[in-house]
């Protein structure tokens, strides 16, 4: 535990693939450290557990927001994995990997080496897809990826309406054309078991003899040697020690915690540092700020017919689904619940889709039900409007100078009044999407924000009593070459030797879908970055179409 070549601070969905990447090289001797514990746990197998384990304290830091200043003063969760895997051992699985577009912008940002041409091999180096090797798509990677699943999720209604409803549908939003209405797919092996980093990247390297990974350890700090990283000092079982790192020591906890462990180490805005009794080691005005999540505005309606997945949560129902589960990796609770993947523009001239629908044949409020004496909940369908390219910022910083003191996090989510006007339009296209074709058939009341509510303030006092948002946080720690980037497009912090950020953190903005696929893509073309490999050839297949 003395000297390591590597130290990675966090075992999350970054910190995972680099420990299995890293470690490829037998002489490279590779410290994973992890705040949290086991992944090994039936809701963190059970795919359809994730219901419960975002929410379980064990399994998660227990952040919550500052209040909100654009809504209504309300703290939102800020559910974040703590556990081996990370996020990637309590999220919804949904892989995504956001427009091509997202990623040409990060490369017209400075980001030199990141365009999407650049990225792609590094998704398909990752995945084992269950559409097989292609232009677009890899097979035989650690990451398996699979369709979601059932009949029960009322997939096909949806997918009927989206040419009545003025849309298309898309066989692949990961190929030629990157928006319209899709199936989603997931991070599920073939086994029926959810595929976290920790499941797909870490699990099987772990008798690597050059691999040491440590749980329920908090790290303190980074220890500095002028302007060079040397180790961290930790904190196990009570006791403080010290690690040194011979090369580097890379931060992979996420949006939140690696501009954490950089202020708390004396690195980012000095005023901000002086006012917590920090000791300024390197004045970084960028840590912490340019935060960027998808907000996310819920819709509701009643059902026509009693068809929404509350029929699989009876009691007898739900104890077959986990046996079926268990013993043969299948059925309604080794997939998840989305009904249909929609990613569309709420404006034509708009170069890609600016709102997700989170479309489930359930409220998220689903219990278990007894026919004998709890009675089945009203059968409902949501559908919620995901803002996927927000203007508006928000930040990060210390509370105080206490590694154990959580982070005080700001979203400031709708600052920017583009925002409002992407959500009301959401609002408004869910409303016609949800009446149009056979879907309009099931579709019945609306009982969130109510069908009353039509007028441009009414819709925005739902906003601000109700958006919360969706998981994805990014940018505290952003990639670039301006002033308020905080590290270079090899991902180093800028000024600083020896130590690098590779996560969420360092995206200049949020792709336009769920975040856990490009982190992923991050750690692999990281991994090549630090071993000092040539990146992989860029690929050019058929330029995407707009729809």
């Amino acid at each position: 535990m003395s000297a390591f070549d590597y130290i990675i601070v966090g075992a999350g969905s970054a910190g995972c693939v680099l420990a299995n990447r890293l470690t490829e090289d037998p002489e490279t001797r590779v410290l994973l450290i992890e705040a949290g514990g086991s992944h090994k746990h039936f809701l963190l197998d059970i795919p359809l557990g994730m219901l419960k384990a975002m929410l379980r304290p064990e399994f998660g830091w227990g952040y919550m927001s500052e209040p909100e200043p654009h809504l209504d003063n309300r703290k939102l969760m800020v559910p974040r994995g703590k556990v081996l895997g990370g996020s990637s051992s309590i999220n919804g699985m949904f892989y995504m990997r956001g427009h091509s577009r997202d990623y040409d912008e990060w490369r017209q940002m400075g980001c030199d080496g990141w365009s999407y041409a650049d990225i792609l091999p590094y998704f398909k180096r990752m995945e084992d897809s269950w559409r097989g090797a292609g232009p677009y798509h890899g097979e035989g990677g650690p990451l398996s990826v699979v369709p979601v699943q059932g009949k029960h999720l009322l997939h096909e209604p949806l997918m009927q309406s989206a040419e009545a409803a003025g849309f298309n549908t898309s066989d692949d939003l990961s190929a030629e054309v990157q928006e319209g209405f899709a199936k989603g797919e997931l991070t599920i092996d073939r086994r029926g078991r959810r595929a976290s980093t920790a499941r797909a990247y870490l699990d099987p390297v772990m008798h690597r003899p050059n691999l040491t990974v440590i749980t329920q350890t908090a790290t303190q700090r980074v220890v500095m040697d002028g302007k060079r990283a040397t180790g961290v000092e930790v904190l196990r079982d009570g006791q403080r020690q010290l690690i040194t790192a011979r090369r580097e020591v890379i931060l992979c906890g996420g949006a939140y915690n690696s501009p954490q462990l950089l202020m708390l180490s004396g690195i980012g805005p000095a005023a901000h540092l002086r006012d917590k009794g920090i000791d300024v080691v390197h004045d970084l005005p960028g840590v912490g700020r340019n935060l960027s999540e998808h907000p996310r505005v819920p819709v509701q309606f009643a059902l026509t017919k009693p068809v929404s997945f509350l029929n699989q949560l009876r009691a007898d129902r739900v104890a077959r689904w986990v046996l079926q589960w268990k013993l043969a990796g299948t059925g309604a609770f080794a997939s998840q619940l989305n009904s249909c993947n929609i990613v569309v523009k709420t404006r034509p001239e708009l170069d890609k889709p600016d709102i997700q629908l989170f479309s489930n044949p359930v409220r998220m409020d689903a219990q278990i039900w007894f026919p004998l004496w709890r009675k089945k909940q009203q059968d409902v369908i949501t559908a919620d409007v995901i803002l996927l390219h927000p203007n508006s910022r928000g930040w990060m910083e210390l509370r105080s100078n206490d590694p154990a003191d959580s982070p005080a996090v700001t979203f400031n989510n709708f600052s920017d009044p583009a925002d409002w006007r992407t959500a009301r339009d959401g609002i408004r296209l869910v409303r016609r999407i949800y009446r149009s074709g056979p879907q309009g058939e099931l579709t019945g009341d609306e009982l969130v924000p109510g069908a009353h509510l039509e007028s441009d303030e009414e819709l925005d006092s739902h906003i601000r009593a109700t958006a919360q948002v969706t998981q994805h946080p990014v940018g505290t720690c952003s990639m670039g070459r301006g002033s308020m980037s905080v590290v270079d497009p090899q991902l180093r912090v800028h000024g600083l030797e020896g130590l690098r950020v590779v996560d969420a953190s360092i995206m200049p903005t949020v792709p336009g879908g769920n975040t856990n696929a490009p982190v992923i893509m991050v750690a692999e073309k990281a991994a090549d970055m630090i071993r000092g490999k040539p990146a992989l050839p860029a690929e050019h297949p058929e330029t995407p179409q707009a729809a």
